[in-house]
């Protein structure tokens, strides 16, 4: 498929769970104008504890950059977890430019604000280590998910996200989801754009807040989604899957739905104004915070 944009995020390469096989079938598959990395590309923290850089985390890196020498505008918008890179917003790392924040230009002129979203967390401005201590448990939830969805795909049932389940069932965090849903457009509506693209909570998310458009691109740890814009300016967001590592052979299409739509489902998508699609856009950059 060959898209207008592409936005992907919390990939967390040099983490075990980082699904980077399901990530490079995707990349293969999928040509775009301007390709979105929102955050969370490179797993900083997790490398710090324990190298787990795979030979497949240096393929998703190359085959970004072979993409970037060719047709498509590659932007890095850094998170928490590759904060490392915070001291080269500015510069272009083998052709990728480097920013906290960027403004994509649809082709329907609509003006979206792009950046990971762990601003709007404040344990990351006050209070680090309880910070590192949250990411240490939803590893060990996700080290539990693998070994369980192993039985799941033994009894011939899909994958199904315990994570996403516990998610849902913890009234703080669907307080919390909403509250950086609504802080996230609120942004938006201080830069004066039409909406706002983002990642950072692993929630694949395309609604109305507050009369503007909220896109959260999801992770590819669990949900393995990304946001993408087809040549009229609409959006869609594809929950990808690859068979051979979601389901036990009951065929394309058959993983089991989790919480909040995880699993195969059908995408929507939306649209603006219109437009031709096909002139030439340039991301902005953004002020940085």
């Amino acid at each position: 498929m060959h898209y207008r944009a592409i936005w992907i995020s919390d990939v967390h390469l040099g983490s075990r769970h980082s699904r980077t096989e399901s990530l490079l079938e995707f990349l293969r598959d999928a040509e775009c104008r301007h390709l979105y990395l929102v955050g969370d590309i490179v797993d900083g923290w997790e490398l710090r504890r324990k190298w787990a850089w795979s030979e497949d985390a240096n393929t998703v890196i190359q085959k970004i950059l072979r993409k970037n020498r060719k047709e498509t505008k590659v932007t890095y918008i850094y998170g928490n977890h590759d904060e490392f890179l915070q001291g080269f917003v500015g510069m272009s790392l083998g052709g990728v430019r480097l920013v906290e924040r960027a403004i994509h230009v649809t082709a329907d002129k609509r003006r979206f604000l792009v950046l990971h979203g762990h601003q709007l967390d404040g344990l990351v401005h006050f209070n680090r280590l309880l910070e590192r201590v949250g990411s240490r448990l939803y590893t060990a939830i996700l080290d539990f998910n693998l070994y369980f969805n192993r039985i799941r795909r033994r009894m011939g049932f899909g994958y199904w996200s315990v994570s996403a389940w516990l998610k849902f069932q913890a009234k703080s965090a669907v307080k919390y989801v909403t509250q950086f849903e609504e802080g996230m457009v609120r942004l938006a509506a201080d830069a004066g754009v039409d909406g706002v693209i983002c990642g950072h909570i692993h929630r694949a998310e395309m609604r109305k807040v507050q009369g503007l458009d909220y896109f959260n691109c999801g992770d590819w740890v669990e949900s393995c989604s990304a946001l993408v814009e087809h040549w009229d300016g609409s959006f869609e967001l594809i929950r990808f899957h690859e068979d051979r590592i979601c389901s036990a052979g009951r065929g394309a299409g058959s993983h089991d739905a989790g919480p909040g739509g995880a699993g195969l489902v059908p995408s929507t998508g939306t649209s603006g104004g219109g437009g031709d699609g096909g002139g030439p856009s340039q991301p902005e950059l953004a002020g940085l915070f």
